[in-house]
């Protein structure tokens, strides 16, 4: 299969050549583009030195999969024209995630949704929101949904490069020009990300609850989130109280999910997951499932996962994996 990567030398192209490289996906041909700025760098890939291109007219003649990790205006540029080339594209920006022609696919909870794609494109969801949902996905199928309350802990690097370099230079000390972030991170926790609408949310709010209503297939879900960004280098964290139509006994909640597919459960109170234990992991892993003491029907959840893994790179490459099983 010939793939081509849009954004290939950024944090999240980097990874999906990686994770490309892990699961042995079956690439004939690799085209890497990136900006102007990388153009003509060359990044070493299945034995072979590959050139770093800009995207241009005909540069999608040929490619299967386009696997795209560019801002939301590069995307709405050059997907159209990387499918009207022939391309099925796998995006990974906020874009196309809302767009009722884009099917919007974690594959361990919607995979089949991807077969209908009248725009010939496939949207991945927000990082958090990915993880999220492998850990709603069984419980949906056991017991229903009624509400889900979100707060997540998410690192630096879902800020791109730019956050995880603007958390080391303040950690040794110096100005943190250019970064991303409202306000000092280093020792801090900001309850912001993204623009604040009139009621007070935030973008990444607002994507949280779209998005998993429309992963979910249940467009009037209540769901509500609080995102925090905290001083963690990969990896984002999410509590998240779900209520459920049939309530769920304390013993019965964690064998919903052992058996589902994507998920470690944590064997007990001394395996709480944390970021940095699942850096460098697919798994989306659940841990300190418990029963609310006083409202039976709700359950509360400790989910954690590699954002730049699970949450971006490792999802949109999974989406490429069902393409070829097509």
């Amino acid at each position: 299969m010939n793939v081509a990567i849009l954004g290939a030398t950024g944090a999240v192209g980097q990874t999906m050549l990686a994770v490309l490289a892990e699961r042995a996906f079956p690439v004939e041909r690799l085209t890497l583009l990136a900006s102007a700025r990388s153009a003509g760098t060359h990044i070493r890939w299945g034995g072979q030195d590959h050139e770093v291109r800009p995207p241009e007219p005909g540069i999608f003649r040929g490619v299967d999969v386009a696997l795209f990790s560019v801002g939301a205006s590069r995307s709405e540029e050059w997907a159209p024209r990387a499918v009207g080339e022939g391309a099925v594209v796998v995006d990974n920006s906020s874009a196309w995630r809302m767009d009722p022609e884009v099917p919007l696919v974690v594959p361990e909870v919607k995979g089949p949704a991807l077969a209908h794609r009248p725009r010939g494109i496939i949207a991945n969801p927000n990082w958090s929101t990915i993880q999220m949902a492998v850990a709603l996905g069984p419980l949906q199928a056991a017991a229903g949904l009624r509400r889900v309350v979100a707060t997540t802990y998410q690192s630096v690097s879902g800020a791109g490069e730019g956050g995880r370099e603007a958390l080391r230079r303040e950690l040794r000390g110096e100005a943190a020009e250019g970064s991303p972030f409202a306000r000092r991170i280093a020792g801090n926790v900001i309850s912001q990300i993204g623009d604040f609408d009139d009621a007070g949310w935030t973008g990444e709010e607002r994507k949280m609850r779209d998005e998993t209503r429309k992963i979910l297939n249940l467009p009037s879900l209540p769901v509500v989130a609080t995102c925090v960004r905290v001083p963690v280098d990969i990896g984002h964290a999410v509590h998240v109280a779900v209520e459920t139509e049939r309530p769920l006994k304390q013993a019965e909640a964690p064998a919903v999910r052992e058996s589902a597919p994507g998920i470690q459960v944590a064997a007990g109170p001394e395996a709480i997951p944390d970021p940095h234990g699942a850096a460098g992991r697919d798994e989306v892993f659940v841990g300190r499932i418990r029963v609310d003491p006083d409202l039976p029907a709700v359950l509360h959840l400790w989910v954690v996962a590699d954002n730049l893994r699970k949450g971006a790179a490792t999802n949109a490459v999974q989406i490429a994996e069902l393409l070829v099983s097509e």
